[in-house]
Formats: structure tokens, C-alpha cells, sequence
């Protein structure tokens, strides 16, 4: 997903911290939107789609925390709380209220976009209804077909599990323990036999892998371009 086509809404009483997020977030190609307090964030919420919300959790009216218990109850959208008090107990609440991190006042910008990318990657969903692209392979995750060089090749639920987990974290290393645990498949040496399959179904040259990986002494990994 490309940073230009999130969305992400400020929202903080201080007037210093929402232009900096905001130029900054923006220079980092996000779309960014501000608001002052809950009731202005609430009114965007209900007319804008967004992606992630970085919340203050001290403002005047409604607070942080319950601002984010409210939103929780109809959205899934990711939020990330930002306040002055640092105490595990603090950190804790805005957690069991539903938030997805928190970081402490003051933070270093560079700090929170390695959050908001996180918290993103961690939130990203397959939409099993899409045809995805690996190289040259095409798959269709509703169909259950993977169709490479003009040749449909069917997967089976194990195969399709692994691929919707794999397409959701790109990049991420899965242990045999990992796929098995995805998979449902137990035995190791079933669980290297279904990722050679994998291989011969998405590969151009599957005793050369470009994009279904192993990494030796760690597991597998799916690098998509």
C-alpha cells in the first residue's frame, strides 16, 4: 500500500505539535488531516475515511481515552495515543480501551512514523475478493488459482492460508514452526514440500526463487515487487 494513499488525522489541543505532525507526516507522503479537540475529530471521522489516527490523550472536553473507546465501538481504524504521562498504567489503559500503540510526549517524529508504519503493516488486510501479482504469476485468493505463463494452477486451503499471510506482512521472515501453525500442517518436512509447491506455482524459475525465499537456518519469506 503506497503512503500516498493513506490517511491519517492529527488530533492534539496544541496548536505547535498538529502543524508539525502535519508537515512533517505530509513530507513523508501521507495524507494528513488536524483537529483541535474530540468534537472537531468526531465530525471528520464520520465524513472522512481514514487510515490511522494519532491521538492526544490530555485534552480539554472529551479526553484521549475515551475519545478512543467511542471510536473503537464502530471502526476497526488503528490509533496510536501520544501523552505527556509516561506510567505503565497509563500506557496500559489506552491499550485495554482498544488503542494499537502509544508513545510518550516528547517523541521524536522519526520515532512515530516508525509506529504509524507498524501499526499500518499490522492492520493491513488481504482482501480475498482481489487478484494480487507476484512477478509474473497472477492470483486470484477467491478462486483458489494461481495462473502463470497462460497455466491455471489450482492451491489448496493450506496453500491459500499461507498466501494470504504472507501477502499481508511482505518482507517478514515465517519459521517452519510459523507456516505450520498457519497451515495447520505439523510435519516439517510436509511443510517444505508445500512451499516447493508454492514455488512451482509462482515461480518463473523455481530452483532459482526470486520472490519465495528461503532463509537459511530461519525460514521462508515472499518478497513482492
Amino acid at each position: 500500500m503506497e503512503n500516498s494513499k493513506l490517511h491519517i488525522l492529527v488530533v492534539d489541543d496544541d496548536d505547535r505539535i498538529r502543524s508539525l505532525l502535519k508537515d512533517y507526516l505530509s513530507e513523508n507522503n501521507y495524507i494528513v488531516s488536524t483537529a483541535e479537540n474530540a468534537d472537531e475529530a468526531k465530525k471528520k471521522i464520520n465524513y472522512l475515511k481514514f487510515n490511522i489516527i494519532i491521538l492526544d490523550v490530555m485534552m480539554p472536553g472529551q479526553n484521549g481515552y475515551d475519545l478512543t473507546q467511542e471510536i473503537k465501538k464502530k471502526s476497526k481504524v488503528p490509533i496510536i495515543l501520544l501523552t505527556a504521562k509516561g506510567e505503565v498504567e497509563n500506557r496500559i489503559k489506552g491499550l485495554e480501551l482498544g488503542a494499537d500503540d502509544y508513545i510518550g510526549k516528547p517523541f521524536e517524529p522519526k520515532e512515530l512514523l516508525l509506529r504509524i508504519k507498524n501499526v499500518i503493516r499490522n492492520n493491513i488486510k488481504i482482501d480475498l475478493q482481489a487478484k494480487h501479482q507476484i512477478g509474473k504469476a497472477k492470483i486470484d485468493l477467491n478462486k483458489m488459482i494461481i495462473n502463470l505463463k497462460e497455466v491455471d494452477k489450482k492451491i489448496n486451503n493450506s496453500e491459500k492460508k499461507v498466501l494470504v499471510e504472507m501477502l499481508s506482512n511482505p518482507g517478514k521472515t515465517y519459521s517452519r514452526e510459523d507456516i505450520g501453525k498457519i497451515s495447520g500442517i505439523t510435519q516439517e518436512r510436509s511443510i517444505d514440500v508445500m512451499i516447493t509447491r508454492l514455488r512451482q506455482k509462482i515461480e518463473v524459475n523455481p530452483k532459482n526463487p526470486k520472490y519465495l525465499q528461503t532463509i537459511r537456518g530461519a525460514g521462508y519469506v515472499l518478497w513482492v515487487e
